[in-house]
């Protein structure tokens, strides 16, 4: 738990929002460093970059009825676009068609519908002239590209960097939260991949003693190359709760809808409903967060098939929330077909597939006062077994000893993931869930 932001583990759902100057192009947020664009070539869409159907309330309407507590905008992307009107750059939303600082509207529509704000801010920026190219930069294959870093000044930069994370933590109130890319912290990461640039390169202990001075409530992850609040699995789900020195580790899995994170107009590869909702199930019994992305299109809206996926898991959410805020991973083990979530005294067995008539639970054999489907608070029924069964190993489908066994409905809910919620007994729920 972040003593500081009890609401983040609280909240465990989260959306992203990749959204700048690549939704013109449609074609991923790294378009400029995939086809190795130079600034000059990329400018294009700077001059045409007009959302006209941009309303930040709408993103924070669909973002609350989907379930979600929170939301993390780009304010700067790796091609070093500005959403807001900083005094450090001319490469900014405000002398683009789209004329104002974008970045004030969505912070306010945030607050108005009671979500957490947060901002994204990318460390490395292939527009600035003083940030050296390396091996991620869009010029990094450049015949001449000792001629073009002759002059560069990483000093310079890290100071515009520092001057434009001060901008969004001082002009637009409190903020609570902050995704720092691109570095990152601990082993498994290759410096030589990510260009090589770390913590000396931004100064990373000064950059964040600056952010907790100015916000000093806000939650920081672990892109600066040093530990923050809590680690940022990306793409993947970690196979159980991250522990770190034997301790759980709190964290967050982003993830998108379909492989790409900004606009990316001929990506079919969208994730059914069902699995955005076990892949949040999923990371809520191991102790984390889910927070998913949206990439708006060119004109600042949402694209109709990420609002058929945020509508769909609203109404998942709607129905079993309770097994998702403020719950986390629990003491007992689960079957190998379902995911447990506890809150409490509140165990909550998440079935990703509906077996026939009996659901077997190891350990919980006398442990439970109750139990009832989430969807309808209908109950279901506990099989109990007596000593002389049990002694003879004659539980329902011969399951071990210490097995509870619960009849369920022939019929599935029909829901995307049904969920049990089993009452424990006082003696079951004295260890707390094991919030990562």
């Amino acid at each position: 738990m972040i003593p500081h932001a009890p609401w983040f583990e609280e909240a465990r759902f989260g959306m992203f929002v990749h959204w700048g100057l690549y939704a013109l192009p449609a074609r991923h947020e790294w378009v400029m460093n995939r086809e190795e664009t130079t600034v000059e070539e990329y400018s294009k869409y700077f001059r045409r970059f007009d959302p006209d159907l941009y309303d930040p309330s709408e993103w924070a309407r669909a973002a609350r009825n989907a379930g979600m507590k929170y939301v993390v905008l780009t304010t700067k992307h790796h091609d070093g676009f500005c959403l807001w009107d900083s005094a450090l750059t001319d490469y900014k939303a405000t002398n683009t068609p789209a004329g104002r600082d974008l970045i004030a509207p969505y912070v306010e529509a945030l607050r108005a519908e009671g979500l957490k704000v947060g901002f994204y801010h990318s460390l490395i920026d292939w527009h600035h002239p003083d940030f050296t190219i390396d091996g991620v930069h869009p010029q990094r294959n450049a015949a001449d590209v000792e001629s073009l870093n002759a002059g560069r000044d990483m000093d310079r930069y890290r100071e515009y960097l520092h001057g434009q994370v001060r901008e969004l933590l001082s002009n637009y109130g409190t903020i609570d939260y902050l995704f720092f890319d691109f570095s990152y912290a601990g082993p498994g990461h290759d410096e030589e991949f990510w260009g090589g640039k770390g913590r000396k390169d931004w100064d990373s202990h000064a950059l964040l003693a600056m952010v907790r001075e100015l916000q000093p409530g806000i939650v920081v992850n672990d892109r600066l190359d040093i530990p923050g609040d809590f680690v940022t699995p990306e793409q993947y789900q970690p196979a159980g709760p991250m522990m770190l020195d034997g301790e759980p580790v709190t964290w967050e899995a982003c993830q998108t809808l379909n492989g790409s994170w900004g606009y990316d107009r001929d990506n079919l590869n969208y994730k059914s409903v069902d699995l955005l909702i076990r892949m949040l199930v999923d990371g809520v019994s191991k102790g984390g967060n889910l927070l998913l992305n949206v990439g708006p299109t060119g004109r600042g809206s949402m694209d109709p098939r990420a609002l058929a996926s945020l509508e769909g898991i609203g109404e998942w959410m709607a129905l079993h929330s309770r097994a998702i805020y403020g719950a986390g991973a629990s003491q007992f083990t689960s079957p190998p077909d379902a995911r447990y979530t506890q809150r409490g005294d509140r165990l909550y067995v998440h079935l990703f597939a509906w077996p026939f008539e009996y659901v077997h639970l190891p350990d919980l054999a006398g442990k439970v006062e109750y139990a009832q489907l989430l969807n309808d608070a209908s109950e279901a029924f506990l099989k109990e077994v007596d000593p002389g069964q049990q002694a003879m190993n004659m539980t329902p489908g011969g399951q071990p000893p210490g097995t509870l066994t619960i009849k369920l409905p022939v019929q599935r809910p029909d829901v995307a993931v049904p969920v049990l919620e089993l009452f424990l007994k006082p003696s079951a729920s004295d260890s707390e869930a094991l919030h990562g």
